[in-house]
């Protein structure tokens, strides 16, 4: 496993987290967004995302490489203990144990801060490494939606992976 820092998120962070998620927009169907997120585009979402749920980071040697967070999983009010879940890390970051990391810290604070009782996390298929990531944590296959996106030239699947906290 690798040794790091983890930590809450602020909005210095927004363009190193571009700098992950940008190359999954850009080279990908992990993300079903076209176009590369601005910094001040993703200054806003991690200021309205923490008005009411966790984004944490992941640094080693004071480098972002990975980042987590939780958001409303639903707009109506009986979905308001459910929660989606999302972790990226830096493309050449993988198999180092991260997204564990992270997502072991964000489940712990979402425990103690929230009142959760369902995690969802949405994933485009195929995509071994995150589904067996989210198994490894608890996670279960709760759906599959074929052909729902379409970028680059192909349909894409998606899947919804759910735990119980």
């Amino acid at each position: 496993m690798s040794s790091g820092l983890i930590r809450s998120v602020t909005t210095d962070d927004a363009a190193a987290i571009c700098e992950v998620y940008n190359y999954y927009i850009e080279n990908t169907c992990i993300s079903f967004e076209y176009d590369p997120v601005s910094v001040e585009e993703m200054t806003r979402r991690i200021s309205a995302t923490t008005e009411s749920y966790p984004w944490i980071v992941y640094e080693e040697q004071s480098k972002l490489i990975a980042y987590a967070y939780a958001n409303k999983y639903a707009v109506r009010e009986a979905y308001k203990n459910t929660l989606e879940v999302t972790v990226y890390a830096a493309n050449d970051s993988g198999a180092k144990g991260i997204g564990t990391k992270l997502y072991e810290h964000l489940f712990k604070i979402l425990d103690e801060t929230t009142s959760a009782h369902s995690l969802m996390s949405v994933i485009a298929l195929p995509n071994e490494a995150s589904v067996r990531l989210h198994e490894k944590l608890g996670f279960e296959k709760a759906s599959h939606f074929k052909e729902v996106g379409y970028k680059f030239d192909q349909w894409i699947d998606v899947g919804y992976w759910q735990k119980m906290l």
